[in-house]
């Protein structure tokens, strides 16, 4: 599992955003693997968390470039999670946290 991190970590991920007023298409893909998600700010969805856990998410405007997600496990306990999706010039700033753990990505538009 180490070395799977690790190859993610390294590659450079494509992400595919659509958006439809406040409905959202996601979609993640690397070397590893490919995610999906879709949901609508304000209505809560369910998704994987970053290590597999299956949890219930609910997306919303933190302002009118940024979005913030909950997360909450759906069996078993874990850490708090979340995830941000911010937009500044070019650049899209991922957050993931969890806990008191924050890791940041910065993807820029192709």
């Amino acid at each position: 599992m180490l070395r799977k991190v690790a190859v993610a970590a390294a590659s450079k991920p494509h992400v595919e955003i659509r958006q439809d007023g406040d409905q959202f298409y996601i979609k993640t893909s690397t070397t590893v693997r490919t995610t999906e998600i879709n949901f609508k700010i304000g209505e809560s969805f369910e998704e994987e968390t970053v290590d597999g856990r299956k949890c219930r998410s609910l997306a919303t405007w933190e302002n009118e470039n940024k979005m913030y997600c909950k997360q909450t496990l759906i069996e078993g306990e874990g850490p708090k999670t979340y995830w941000t999706r911010e937009l500044a010039n070019d650049e899209l700033i991922l957050t993931f946290g969890a806990d008191d753990v924050v890791c940041t990505r910065i993807y820029v538009r192709e």
